[in-house]
């Protein structure tokens, strides 16, 4: 279990020196011409995939990121293979109804803003178009932690597949 949480604070490591990049790439501007805002990525319609599959383009940086519903409740999260658990922050699981009382901070993790607590939590469903799955492990960080939703391989493992073709992921059920 501790290798487990040693992975995890690794990719959250690695999420948390990437986003601020990313977040760069979509605000950045050139003296001779502003550069236009990169739209975040949206999935492709479900009209033209068969039930049961989401088809994720790479977004900046060749990320696939996705318009989730967990527990019900939206929430924009990124696919991330290197993570053992989909990983929220303190702030998206009191909006998902996770109340603080429920959340027992006692494995302590490597991020990199330094050590972090983190509570471990089951996901009553994670949704994204018309894929729905139940009981989903997760891990939730503080907030100084975690800025982004990861979703890790606690999601991807209980999907039938899930691979990249023509620059896009498609996730099945």
């Amino acid at each position: 279990m501790l290798i487990r949480v040693l992975v995890f604070a690794g990719i959250i490591a690695a999420a948390a020196t990437q986003v601020p990049a990313l977040l760069d790439m979509q605000t950045a501007t050139t003296e001779e011409s502003p550069t236009p805002a990169v739209s975040a990525p949206q999935q492709v319609s479900a009209a033209s995939l068969p039930h049961g599959s989401v088809l994720l383009p790479a977004g900046a940086g060749g990320h696939y990121q996705g318009d989730f519903k967990i527990n019900g409740r939206p929430v924009e999260g990124m696919i991330d293979t290197g993570a053992t658990y989909v990983a929220i922050n303190e702030s998206t699981a009191r909006r998902l109804g996770i109340s603080g009382n429920d959340l027992d901070y006692r494995y302590t993790t490597q991020t990199a803003n330094g050590p972090s607590k983190v509570a471990l939590v089951k996901l009553d469903r994670l949704e994204i178009g018309t894929i729905r799955v139940r009981d989903v492990d997760a891990v939730v960080a503080k907030d100084s932690a975690l800025n982004t939703t990861l979703i890790g391989m606690s999601f991807l493992k209980k999907l039938n597949s899930y691979g990249v073709e023509s620059g896009s992921l498609r996730l099945t059920q």
